[in-house]
């Protein structure tokens, strides 16, 4: 075997036992991913060696199980890698477009539910807007966080009903809790109401399978409404970074 071949092949090996010794670093789901299917007031076990002796050490960086993301991730590297099913929101954003509305309003019903595919479901509305604030015009975070109460609260005057599904989903006798009522209060007085009302408007409750809406169709109106960070979402230091490195590398221990 010729040097070269030989300094190629100890290149691959000390790649693969590399490679290797990442997959077996332990992957620990935070305590808000187990809470109710575990005490969350009772400690986990920590395992720190294996069946046969072996130390094993926890994740502090990407999981090996995910798609690598680029360097300096952008919002359409997240959506790509990270998020999960977003035919929903595309089509969201397609409908508000056909209806001639402005761009902050067709980024706003893109990135909606931007919390629920990409983050937690609970109080999606508020995690989604919290998370795009440093990157989006004050008046479409606080649509995207507004639109989570306003889904409850029928409008008939912009042709905006209590969705069925909801019906499906929750119950007939589901009420919204008190301190949804107080923010729906709120939220009806405000400036921008018509932009978070317009979020549901155009929801898609009943999704269309047959319907296809490509990201393409939105890149433009994302570069131009959307801050994308220079170092990367997750690596500019914004109020939001450190939730944008959560979703990069979810598994990571500390």
């Amino acid at each position: 075997m010729s040097q070269a071949a030989a300094n190629l092949s100890a290149r691959a090996d000390e790649l693969e036992r590399r490679m290797s010794q990442e997959l077996d670093r332990l992957m620990v789901k935070s305590v808000l991913f187990v809470s109710g299917e575990h005490d969350p007031t009772k400690p986990l076990p920590l395992p720190a060696q294996d069946e046969g002796g072996r130390t094993r050490y926890f994740c502090m960086g990407p999981d090996p199980r995910l798609a690598p993301m680029p360097e300096r991730p952008t919002l359409l590297d997240f959506f790509k890698y990270r998020f999960g099913p977003a035919a929903h929101l595309l089509q969201s954003a397609a409908l508000a477009r056909k209806a001639g509305h402005e761009e902050k309003v067709v980024l706003a019903c893109l990135l909606h539910d931007i919390g629920n595919i990409g983050f937690i479901r609970a109080d999606h509305g508020y995690w989604g807007a919290q998370l795009l604030e440093p990157y989006v015009d004050e008046e479409v975070s606080w649509a995207i966080r507004a639109h989570q109460v306003l889904r409850f609260y029928p409008d008939e005057a912009v042709g905006y009903s209590y969705p069925a599904r909801y019906i499906e989903l929750f119950g007939a006798d589901y009420k919204p809790e008190p301190h949804i009522e107080r923010a729906y209060r709120r939220i009806r007085d405000h400036k921008w109401y018509m932009t978070a009302r317009l979020i549901t408007v155009n929801d898609i409750y009943s999704f269309d399978p047959n319907a296809v809406v490509s990201m393409d169709e939105f890149v433009d109106i994302i570069g131009r409404n959307f801050r994308q960070p220079e170092e990367g979402l997750g690596f500019d230091d914004s109020p939001s970074a450190h939730m944008w490195r959560t979703i990069n590398w979810p598994n990571r221990f500390l």
